[in-house]
C-alpha cells in the first residue's frame, strides 16, 4: 500500500488550533497518528501529493546528506534552529528538498519540535532519523547527535554504491550475452536453413537442434518475454502478503554465497542502527524496537522480535542474539562483550564497519569470479552456435564434392 498524504486541523491539550501535513496509509491510520500526538482533529484532507515529492520529483539519499551535513553545521555553530532552517532553505539545489525545509520551518515557528516535524515525512526521515533527532533534542545534545548521524547516512550511502558500482559490468556482460545468443538464433541462423534444405543432405543434429530451436523463438518468443514478466510479477507480488515475503526472504537467506551476502548486509544495518540509538542515549528496548524496523528482511526481523522479547524478559542481548541461531557468532559474541564491559554502543558500531568490510570484500570476490564466467558463458555461445553452423556447411560440401 502507498503512502498517502494529508492536511489536518486540530486542537491540542490547550486548546488551540494547529494545522499541519502527515502521511499515512489511510484515512483511519492518520486519525490514529493525530491521537496518538494528544491532538483532537477537526479536519483530515487527503492531498494529491506530498512535500517529498512534486510532479515526479524525489528526494534523493545524496539530498538528505547534505541537508544533514548543512544542519550539522549550523546545530554545532549554535545557530538557532528556525534560522538553521531558513539559511538551508536558500542553501540547498533541490526543488523537492527547499519545500520539504519550509514544511519543516512552517511546523518549528508553530511549536512542534524538529524531531516532531520530521515524523511528518516518513519516506524521508527513517525512524532511526526521527529517534536520534528526538534524543538529542531532549537531552540538549543535538550538536553531538548529528555528527554521528551524518556519518552514519554517508557509510550507507557509500556501501549502498559500492555494491551498485560492483553489479554494473556483470549485469551489463549478462544482458549483451543473452541479446547476442537471441539475434544469432532468430535472425543468424534461419539464414543456413535454406541453404540445407536444397542440399538434399542429412542435417547433423547440432545444427538441426539449433534449427529447431530458432524456429521455435520465432514463433513463441514472445513467450520468453511474457513468463519473464510474469516471475517478476510474482517475485513482487509476494512482498504483499507477510507469509509469502517471509517465506521469500528465508529463501534469499540460504541462497549459496548471496544468503550470506544479504545476512551480513543487514547484521551491519541493524548493528550500526542500534549502536547509533543507544550512543545517543535512547533505552534498549526502544533502540532494539526502531532497529528491527530498519531491517528489510523480513525473516530477520522476526527473529529479532523474539530477541526483543527476550530482552524485555531480562535476558541480555547477546546471548538472546545467539538462542535464534540466526545470525552470525561475531555478532552475539561482540555484543556479549559489549555488555560486561558497558561499551556495547561503540562495539556495535566497530561490528557494523566489521560486517561492512566484510560485504565489501565478498562483492569484490563475488565479481572478480562472475566478470570471467560470464565472459567465458558469452564465448561459448556465441562461438559454439557459430562453429555448429559452420561446421554443418563445411560438412555439406565435402559430401557434395
Amino acid at each position: 500500500m502507498s503512502t498517502l498524504h494529508f492536511k489536518y486541523q486540530a486542537y491540542d491539550h490547550s486548546g488551540r488550533l494547529q494545522t499541519g501535513q502527515l502521511d499515512a496509509d489511510s484515512d483511519r491510520e492518520a486519525l490514529r497518528l493525530l491521537q496518538g500526538r494528544n491532538l483532537t482533529p477537526v479536519k483530515v484532507q487527503q492531498v494529491r501529493s506530498g512535500t517529498e515529492r512534486r510532479r515526479g520529483r524525489k528526494i534523493s539519499g545524496n539530498d538528505l546528506l547534505d541537508f544533514t551535513n548543512g544542519l550539522c553545521t549550523l546545530v554545532e555553530a549554535r545557530v538557532p534552529m528556525d534560522k538553521a532552517l531558513r539559511l538551508l532553505d536558500g542553501i540547498t539545489e533541490s526543488t523537492a528538498m527547499r519545500e520539504l525545509v519550509l514544511q519543516l520551518l512552517q511546523d518549528v515557528r508553530e511549536g512542534k519540535g524538529l524531531a516532531e516535524a520530521m515524523e511528518l515525512h516518513p519516506r524521508v526521515f527513517s525512524k532511526m532519523y526521527v529517534n536520534i533527532v528526538r534524543a538529542g533534542e531532549q537531552g540538549g545534545i543535538l550538536h553531538q547527535m548529528l555528527p554521528d548521524l551524518a556519518e552514519f547516512l554517508d557509510i550507507s550511502a557509500r556501501t549502498r554504491q559500492a555494491f551498485i558500482s560492483a553489479m554494473i559490468y556483470p549485469a551489463v556482460l549478462l544482458i549483451t550475452g543473452i541479446i547476442s545468443v537471441f539475434l544469432l538464433l532468430v535472425f543468424v541462423v534461419p539464414q543456413f536453413a535454406a541453404m540445407f534444405e536444397g542440399s538434399g543432405t542429412e542435417i547433423p543434429a547440432s545444427a538441426a537442434f539449433l534449427l529447431s530451436l530458432s524456429r521455435f523463438l520465432q514463433g513463441y518468443g514472445y513467450l520468453f518475454l511474457a513468463a519473464a514478466a510474469v516471475v517478476v510479477w510474482g517475485w513482487h507480488r509476494l512482498d504483499q502478503n507477510p507469509v509469502g515475503r517471509l517465506r521469500k526472504d528465508a529463501f534469499l537467506l540460504r541462497l549459496p554465497l548471496f544468503g550470506k551476502l544479504i545476512l551480513y548486509r543487514e547484521c551491519a544495518v541493524f548493528a550500526r542502527t542500534l549502536g547509533g540509538l543507544l550512543g545517543a542515549g535512547i533505552p534498549l528496548i526502544r533502540a532494539l524496537r526502531v532497529a528491527r524496523e530498519v531491517v528489510s528482511n523480513s525473516q530477520l526481523s522476526r527473529h529479532l522480535l523474539a530477541v526483543e522479547d527476550d530482552v524485555r524478559g531480562g535476558s541480555g542481548l547477546g546471548l538472546s542474539l545467539e538462542k535464534t541461531g540466526q545470525f552470525p557468532t561475531l555478532l552475539h559474541q561482540l555484543v556479549g562483550v559489549g555488555e560486561e564491559s558497558g561499551r556495547t554502543a561503540g562495539i556495535l558500531l566497530k561490528s557494523a564497519a566489521t560486517f561492512d568490510n566484510s560485504v565489501r570484500n565478498q562483492m569484490s570476490a563475488l565479481v572478480a569470479a562472475l566478470q570471467p564466467t560470464l565472459i567465458i558463458f558469452l564465448a561459448i555461445a556465441v562461438g559454439g552456435i557459430t562453429i555448429t553452423m559452420l561446421s554443418a556447411v563445411f560438412s555439406m560440401n565435402t559430401v557434395d564434392f
